[in-house]
């Protein structure tokens, strides 16, 4: 039988024929183009594999070359703020977009706004970004300097579209939070392109909890600028009838000896409520003793709802700590109500139990009050509909 490490030999070596070649496999998620410029991206048909789970025809304005909107309205308060043009040479720094998407975003915003986490100090900042009326844009270059630590909260509201790019840089060995809150009215859709670099031994915690709009789409993607680097990513998500929210993430190990986890939870109720996550995680041919898992589950609560789920794991090297995912969809785990219930817990109340333990582990794991509080909000709210107390 052939090893990891053989195979891995193996897959390099098939690449490095095509690339001495001038072609690219098309099935490793190395060989997807990133660009600043839309005209690089086709507008997609639906049949991409980027694109086959979201609704275009709900999309249509976000993907024009020569988008026009609106700055979005912004406040900022603690850490360093500064609105800066686009032409301030720290945008752009931290990755290229990955979707056209992503790369019409960086072509339509007008100013940028910057927040700095200085070296060596704790600092925390609260960003509010509130969608008007129409087509909105914003960009954000949020750094962490060496040695920093800290916690940013991008907060999300509005009724209107907003297109985004968030750009995130940890120094290194900062130590900071970054949670970005989508809570917007139901006429709202949103998107945001989301890059971080992890510097050498640096901590990166990004938290991504997803509550109201039309349509949400929420690409992540991550990378490590030296070793010794933790990433910690977890999201929650509550996705009611009609709704659709959509979170991509990719996790590109190629410095060695580098950790990441993956924790994504949602619920589901209504009809036609629409959920999809995509992990996609890289282990390059150098990332030696990377550990690496992404975990996704969905809880529906009616009939009518769906979650699409697919993580991917990429492995090019066999000398790694450990890789792994997992993926579920399910209803109500039964044996737990009939355990609840035997023990004299009224239906409601051992619903209502279940839910919040499917959420316990991220709740846990969120500590910034405000976002805590806003995420049990929601999540009692949903029970309510679910139990016809609302």
């Amino acid at each position: 039988m052939t090893d990891v490490t053989d195979l891995a030999r193996a897959v390099d070596h098939s690449r490095a024929q095509l690339a001495d070649e001038g072609m690219g496999t098309g099935s490793s998620r190395a060989d997807r183009p990133t660009s600043f410029s839309s005209a690089d991206f086709p507008v997609p048909n639906g049949q991409e594999e980027d694109w086959r789970f979201t609704p275009l025809e709900r999309m249509e304005e976000f993907f024009a070359a020569d988008l026009e909107g609106s700055p979005a309205r912004v406040e900022v308060s603690g850490a360093v703020s500064e609105t800066v043009g686009r032409d301030d040479p720290r945008l752009g720094t931290v990755g290229e977009p990955e979707d056209r998407t992503g790369a019409v975003a960086w072509e339509a915003f007008s100013e940028a706004h910057v927040i700095t986490l200085p070296a060596g100090q704790d600092s925390d900042a609260v960003v509010g970004v509130h969608a008007g009326a129409g087509m909105n844009t914003a960009h954000f270059y949020i750094e962490a300097e060496p040695s920093a630590t800290g916690t940013v909260v991008l907060e999300h509201d509005g009724e209107g579209l907003l297109t985004e790019g968030v750009e995130i840089r940890a120094g290194d060995d900062a130590d900071i939070t970054i949670v970005s809150v989508q809570d917007a009215a139901r006429s709202a859709r949103h998107l945001s392109s989301q890059r971080i670099e992890v510097g050498r031994n640096a901590k990166v915690k990004h938290i991504v909890v997803t509550l109201g709009g039309d349509l949400v789409r929420v690409t992540t993607s991550l990378s490590y600028a030296g070793p010794g680097g933790e990433a910690n990513l977890l999201g929650a998500y509550i996705t009611d009838a009609a709704e659709h929210q959509e979170h991509r993430l990719f996790v590109d190990h190629e410095p060695p000896n580098c950790y990441s986890r993956v924790t994504y939870k949602g619920a589901l109720q209504g009809q036609d409520a629409h959920s999809v996550w995509i992990g996609d995680v890289l282990i390059g041919a150098k990332a030696d003793d990377t550990d690496t898992y992404e975990l996704n589950r969905n809880l529906v609560l009616t009939e009518g709802a769906k979650a699409d789920s697919v993580p991917n794991l990429e492995i090019e090297n066999g000398n790694i700590v450990g890789a792994g995912h997992a993926s579920a969809t399910g209803r109500f785990d039964e044996e737990q109500l009939f355990y609840l219930q035997a023990r004299g817990i009224p239906e409601d109340i051992a619903r209502r139990l279940v839910v919040r333990g499917f959420f316990a582990e991220l709740v846990e794991q969120i500590t910034v009050p405000s976002v805590r509080e806003k995420l049990m909000a929601a999540i009692e709210s949903e029970l309510d509909l679910a139990t016809g107390n609302a």
